[in-house]
Order: C-alpha cells, then sequence, then structure tokens
C-alpha cells in the first residue's frame, strides 16, 4: 500500500521520518500512560497532557527511552482556557498534532444521595467537558491542515450504566453523544478529519486506588479485568483505522452491550442485584488519596504509573480484540475457502 493511502486510511499524515505527533490526555496513569507508550514504542512523537507533574516526568523519562520527541505540558483538563493553551503550546514547540487522544477522567465510587453537588461537577466537568474542550481546541487546527484524527477514549458504560458511578456514566453518556453528533458534522462536511470512539472493558489502572469512593469495601472493576496494554493497543489501532465510528474492546464490552440493546431491564435487575458486591474488595479503601480536586501523584509524592493493584487478576490479551482487529484478513481468508470448496464440490459432480 502507497504512503499517500495509507495516509488517507488513517486520516492523518506521517512526516517524511514516518513519525506522527500524538498528543494523549490523562497521560501520567493508567489507560492513557499505556497508550502514550505505545505510540512513542512504535516511534512517534508524544505530547503528554495530564495534572500531575510526578507522572507526568516519569512517562516522559520512560518515553524518550524510545528514541522519540516527548513534551510533557501539566494541564487540568476542566479548564478550558488551559486546554486551549495547551494545544497552542503542543504545536508550537512539536509541531502540527496528528493524532489527539481524550482520555483523561475522574470519578467519585458512591451510591448517588451521598455524592456532593461540587463532586459531580468536577467529575462532570472533567470526564466529559475535557474531552468538549480539547476537541473544541483542537479540530478547527486539523480542518485547517485538512488532515487528522480525534480518539475518545470511552466504556462500555457510555451505553450500559452501573450503580456506584452515576457521574462516571453520565459523562461517558454524554460523550458518546458528542462524539456521534460531530461525526455526523464531520461526515456531513465530507472532512478528512477523522473521529472515533474506543468502549472500553474493566481495566486494570490505578483509578480504583485514587478515586474518591464513599464504598465501605476498596473498589475493583468487575471481572474480566484486562491490563491497560490491551486499551492501548485498542486506541493506537483505532488512530490507524478511524473511519470505523467505534471499538469495542473484550468480549465482556461485546457482551454487555449486545445484552443492554435486547434486555436492558433485565440488566437493570441483574446489575441491582450484584452491582454493589462486584465492585467492592473486603479491602478497607485508601483515604489518604483522592483525585478529584488535586492529582493522586501530587498528593501521595509517587507515580502511580499504568497498572493498578489488580495485575494477579488482569488478561494481557483479548481474543476478542485480535479478532476486531482482523476482519478484512478473516474475511478474505473464509472467502479463500468458501470459493475453494465450492470448486471442489463442482469437480466432485462432473
Amino acid at each position: 500500500m502507497s504512503t499517500t493511502r495509507q495516509a488517507s486510511e488513517r486520516g492523518s499524515r506521517r512526516t517524511t521520518s514516518g513519525r506522527r505527533l500524538v498528543a494523549v490526555t490523562g497521560a501520567s496513569g493508567g489507560i492513557g500512560r499505556a497508550t502514550a507508550v505505545e505510540f512513542a514504542r512504535r516511534g512517534d512523537d508524544v505530547a503528554l497532557l495530564a495534572r500531575g507533574e510526578e507522572g507526568l516526568d516519569a512517562a516522559a523519562a520512560e518515553l524518550r527511552g524510545f528514541g522519540v520527541r516527548v513534551l510533557a505540558v501539566p494541564v487540568d483538563m476542566a479548564d478550558e482556557r488551559q486546554v486551549f493553551d495547551a494545544v497552542a503550546r503542543v504545536e508550537e514547540e512539536l509541531g502540527p498534532i496528528d493524532v489527539w487522544v481524550n482520555v483523561a477522567f475522574s470519578s467519585v465510587f458512591s451510591p448517588f444521595d451521598q455524592i456532593r453537588p461540587e463532586e459531580y461537577r468536577r467529575a462532570t466537568e472533567v470526564t466529559y467537558l475535557g474531552y468538549v474542550w480539547a476537541t473544541m481546541a483542537v479540530l478547527p487546527r486539523m480542518k485547517a491542515r485538512g488532515h487528522g484524527t480525534i480518539v475518545h477514549v470511552g466504556s462500555a458504560l457510555a451505553y450500559r450504566g452501573i450503580p456506584l458511578q452515576t457521574a462516571y456514566c453520565g459523562a461517558k453518556h454524554a460523550t458518546q453523544g458528542f462524539h456521534e453528533a460531530l461525526r455526523c458534522e464531520l461526515l456531513h462536511d465530507k472532512s478528512p478529519v477523522h473521529v472515533t470512539m474506543v468502549q472500553m472493558p474493566a481495566v486494570n489502572t490505578p483509578q480504583f486506588s485514587w478515586v474518591l469512593s464513599r464504598l465501605p469495601g476498596h473498589p475493583q472493576p468487575v471481572p474480566p479485568i484486562y491490563q491497560p496494554e490491551v486499551a492501548a493497543r485498542a486506541v493506537v489501532f483505532a488512530a490507524d483505522h478511524p473511519r470505523r465510528r467505534e471499538y469495542w474492546v473484550g468480549s465482556s464490552t461485546v457482551l454487555t452491550l449486545m445484552a443492554n440493546a435486547v434486555v436492558p431491564g433485565l440488566l437493570d435487575r441483574y446489575l441491582g442485584r450484584t452491582g454493589f458486591d462486584s465492585q467492592q474488595t473486603d479491602e478497607l479503601p485508601r483515604d489518604d488519596v483522592a483525585n478529584i480536586f488535586t492529582p493522586a501523584d501530587g498528593t501521595s509524592g509517587k507515580d502511580f504509573g499504568a497498572h493498578g493493584a489488580f495485575d494477579d487478576r488482569a488478561h494481557s490479551a483479548s481474543a476478542q480484540q485480535w479478532v476486531a482487529h482482523r476482519y478484512p484478513q478473516l474475511a478474505a481468508g473464509l472467502g479463500a475457502v468458501a470459493t475453494l470448496g465450492a470448486g471442489w464440490a463442482w469437480a466432485r459432480r462432473r
């Protein structure tokens, strides 16, 4: 495939060196951190955006080991002025942004009636409006250049709400609606800029140790749990193939979204019975770190990295992802087998 055609399919250009410039929000930890590493591993230059400077510094040092250009930008994604300034700084210091990845979020693990208004507002502003402000800042620049890709990191909870996560589920539902509406506008304009969304399963990230919690037990992801590198590979694949409206990651995401489309009321009752216990362990939650108003690494003075506390239970690969990333090849293979089978049957009849 020619370089020109590859760039067209990706929706963003590559430089003569083969590198793209990728910006990742929430890059100090979790999925954002793993995604930044995955882009750098394959040779892309990366701008890292997050609040926590300890995590940003550690991420930048890790990425520089791959021999790429790296810029760490401290930014609060809920503050639209900071976001616009961050985009301008990235382009002034590194050049035009080819791929923008929205990951940053904050949340509260709690029954709805125990969440304070300022906490709910803050979680919504980071998790939903942070995506909006970033897209608002970078999209006009991409449209003016005639290329670019925006990837929204979503969740199965963008379609299926669960108890104890009303703020997060509401924000992800809002992001899903924003994504769909924006994509329609870009299609109407026949824009060369693409936007896609990746719906994630339960992922082993530090969020379960740093998100504000009012649960009696330590928060945990609902199994099956995947490592953040699984999520990162999905984001990179989506950035390379942004014409698809969204990607589902993990068999649990596929089954959840399919069931929710068919029997949502049944899922309501099931989650009402199981959703409280399945989201917490018997351990007591930490009360010294909560990242909703201040970055967790700034409070604790440590770099949390990409992985959370559930390495012993997390899967490092997804069979569903392997298949989803190879649809064309598998379809071609099945077509070839079908053709050979039909030819063999015809020959036998003769």
